[in-house]
């Protein structure tokens, strides 16, 4: 079976394994673990009942009955099979860590594999699937871009790449969730300096998540509250030009015009650099 389209045809194998787990000569269905001497039994009859034991739920389990057919019969075929099978069960049983062993070592043991990519593609989710909510440290944000932008660029023609780019962009947005929780807690507390470098980091490195039409309102706010009203109008002009029809804009239209300001350029800030990238079509 090609471990490729596991997803796919998983479900085939786990049938075909559970129908041979009855068979004469299988290992026995209910056996526990550490009840097995898996010496005593071919690599075939040791991957049929891992197949089993993710039949029954048991990934955990399932885990180590593969590692016993790369143990026993390191240079069979099924040894190869074995250690991707690993990394997808522990990715099942939330033991990344063990996933993400599993899935290197297939990496590093059969690089030029066909089976690369998805061993690459697990590796990502070892990550990806740790991400937490926004307001924990997101260091495994940044390890999991890292792992999906390999999916990408050295696996473009695989299956995998497209799950990856969309799961890399969510990741991607999940950052830029950071910096405006951390630009709030600022802005809230009147700390207008620290909130726009947060702010000013959105509209710089992550003008194409959800979260820059905020992050140039928060501007708006913070500049205004400073007296620097030709950034705090650059900022509107930014707004006003990509975002137009959202509530951001007209929040800030009405904060600015009513204190008799217009939204358009004006002053040598940084935001007037953004504004002339995104007048030459460089930006967003």
């Amino acid at each position: 079976m090609k471990v490729g389209t596991l997803r796919a045809k998983l479900l085939t194998g786990i049938v075909v394994s559970i129908a041979l787990a009855g068979c004469s000569g299988s290992i026995d269905n209910k056996v526990e673990r550490g009840d097995v001497n898996y010496e005593e039994f071919t690599a075939e009859q040791i991957y049929e009942r891992g197949e089993y034991d993710l039949a029954r739920n048991d990934p955990d389990l399932a885990a180590s009955v593969f590692a016993e057919v790369e143990r026993l019969y390191p240079y069979s075929e099924l040894a190869k099979r074995s250690v991707i099978m690993q990394a997808y069960s522990y990715h099942l049983a939330k033991d990344y860590e063990n996933s993400r062993a599993a899935a290197q070592r297939f990496i590093d043991f059969y690089p030029t594999d066909e089976d690369a990519a998805y061993a690459q593609y697990l590796l990502a989710l070892s990550y990806y699937d740790q991400i937490d909510e926004v307001g924990r440290d997101q260091g495994l944000t940044f390890q999991a871009l890292q792992s999906l932008r390999q999916v990408i660029e050295l696996y473009p023609d695989s299956e995998y790449a497209r799950s990856a780019i969309l799961k890399f962009d969510l990741a991607f947005d999940h950052l830029a969730g950071k910096e405006m929780e951390i630009g709030r807690y600022y802005l809230r507390r009147d700390h207008y300096a620290a909130s726009i470098n947060r702010f000013r980091v959105v509209v710089e490195d992550f003008q194409t998540t959800t979260h820059t039409a905020e992050a140039l309102h928060r501007l708006v706010e913070a500049y205004l509250s400073l007296g620097l009203y030709n950034e705090a109008r650059t900022a509107g002009a930014i707004l006003g030009h990509n975002f137009r029809g959202t509530d951001w804009y007209e929040d800030s239209y009405a904060l600015l015009t009513g204190q008799g300001l217009t939204l358009e350029a004006a002053g040598d800030s940084w935001l007037r650099q953004v504004h002339r990238q995104m007048i030459k079509g460089q930006w967003l």
